[in-house]
């Protein structure tokens, strides 16, 4: 089974965007011999990325165990309790004056950056700032009158326009790949919490996270971000970019705010199946169904409720729930939007103003959102109101937070965890709402999870174990 992973090699680790005006072109050398005229211009401004941090090292239990320690005379060798972790990654130049756009796994609790140009000089690197939700980072390097690559649009691309991957694949050195768009849109990979990415089949492999992806006229449309990776952890003709537009967004906030600041409704969303479709009056795979409303929320303010679908945002059709999700963070709080919803058939307008995601939280407060190595990778979960205790036959005194979603595949699904299964503890630690299941399965990691079930009254244990 394939998984995403991180184009990275080893740990996973103001200025001012300015577009610099090229020439329509092709990208066919005037030869015809083949696409060095793409290339040559831009190498100059993929970097690469070394890193490193301080990482705690397990003790072996068996350290105190006295039977081992009879080996040592009681005298017990102990391994170091930290140890540093290196990693190397790539970067694209976008301003003369130092600013680099990377990955935020490439440079993650980071101690030491350092930044390597294609010249060979080497920089000290300093995060200016980063966002893990996009899984972009911004770093400066102290110099000026860099080269830098032209931003393109990447709102235009299409299915088979050509792209070209550079980036320091494997620590190899700099390294250029062909290929194609293999798609756009791509989200429900469970690697960010914002998710549309370019897939291309232009080679990427560990090392590449971080650097350029181009079209045709030498303009960077993404950043390399991460593969489908077979058992040999490399590329597999499934690489996957952050659209330029999106990566570009982020650094422009970063650098006015500090942070990324996003749009937020209090909603939680869900894809509107024909079932739902059907159960709901709507017309099927048409908007996206709102499965929960925060109480404090700007959505429950302006009257959204369960059950509604929304089918427009200002005017324009939403496609789904991760269409919704996009648009929305990518918009500033305080924004009024209108929105377009059908309730029980019958179609309703809306009109909110739009408050801040709190941290922790997507910008429509959907649940999930956990690394792709989590056991919970995937489910979401709602909170359990006195209507659903009512629908799944339960007492008031039932508490926890009430299964919606189990893909099919995924470690919970191995474990039968069912939509309905109401998750009352995790690890022994009592579940009272949908901020307490996640703060407890993000701090479990990727370690085996001990889930208290009530399933329709009876409870039981259910062990979810990770990939």
């Amino acid at each position: 089974m394939f998984a995403p992973a991180f184009a990275e090699h080893g740990l996973r680790g103001g200025g001012k965007l300015v577009p610099v005006p090229v020439a329509e072109a092709d990208g066919h050398d005037d030869n015809g011999m083949g696409f060095s005229s793409v290339f040559k211009p831009v190498l100059p401004a993929v970097v690469s990325i070394a890193s490193s941090r301080m990482v705690k090292v397990p003790q072996m239990p068996f350290f105190n165990d006295p039977f081992f320690q009879q080996f040592f005379g009681g005298q017990v060798p102990r391994a170091p309790q930290q140890q540093r972790e290196r990693g190397l990654g790539s970067g694209v130049i976008v301003s003369p004056d130092g600013y680099i756009i990377t990955n935020n796994h490439v440079i993650d609790k980071a101690t030491e950056i350092k930044v390597m140009l294609p010249d060979k000089r080497e920089f000290p690197g300093k995060l200016v700032g980063a966002d893990p939700k996009t899984d972009i980072a911004v770093v400066r390097i102290a110099t000026s009158g860099l080269p830098t690559i032209p931003l393109g649009d990447s709102s235009k691309l299409q299915v088979g326009d050509y792209a070209f991957a550079i980036g320091n694949p494997f620590g190899v050195g700099e390294t250029g790949t062909m290929g194609i768009i293999s798609a756009t849109g791509r989200n429900g990979l469970d690697i960010e919490d914002y998710e549309d990415f370019i897939q291309t089949d232009a080679a990427i492999n560990p090392g590449n996270s971080g650097g350029a992806l181009l079209n045709a006229r030498g303009e960077l449309i993404g950043i390399n971000t991460a593969i489908l990776a077979g058992g040999s952890g490399g590329n597999q003709g499934i690489g996957f970019a952050i659209p330029v537009n999106m990566a570009k967004h982020v650094m422009e906030q970063i650098l006015k705010n500090g942070k990324v600041m996003r749009g937020y409704i209090g909603v939680g969303v869900q894809e509107l199946t024909p079932d739902l479709a059907k159960a709901f009056n709507v017309p099927p795979e048409k908007g996206t169904l709102v499965g929960n409303v925060d109480p404090n929320g700007p959505g429950a303010k302006a009257g959204l409720q369960r059950g509604d679908v929304i089918t427009e945002l200002d005017g324009q059709p939403i496609t789904g729930p991760n269409d919704l999700r996009l648009r929305v963070g990518a918009m500033t709080p305080g924004t009024t939007v209108h929105l377009k919803i059908l309730r029980n058939g019958e179609a309703r307008d809306i009109k909110l103003t739009l408050g801040e995601a709190p941290e922790g939280k997507g910008a429509t407060n959907a649940p999930g959102g956990f690394a792709e190595n989590s056991p919970m990778r995937g489910v979401q979960v709602g909170e359990l109101t006195d209507e659903i205790r009512q629908q799944l036959g339960l007492g008031s005194q039932v508490k926890g937070v009430v299964v919606t979603e189990v893909p099919e595949g995924s470690p919970a699904a191995d474990a039968q965890l069912q939509r309905g299964d109401v998750i009352e503890q995790v690890n022994r630690q009592p579940v009272t709402s949908v901020a307490d299941y996640q703060r407890l399965v993000r701090e479990a990691g990727k370690q085996t999870l001990v889930l208290l079930v009530n399933r329709g009254g009876p409870t039981i244990f259910v062990v979810v174990e990770p990939e």
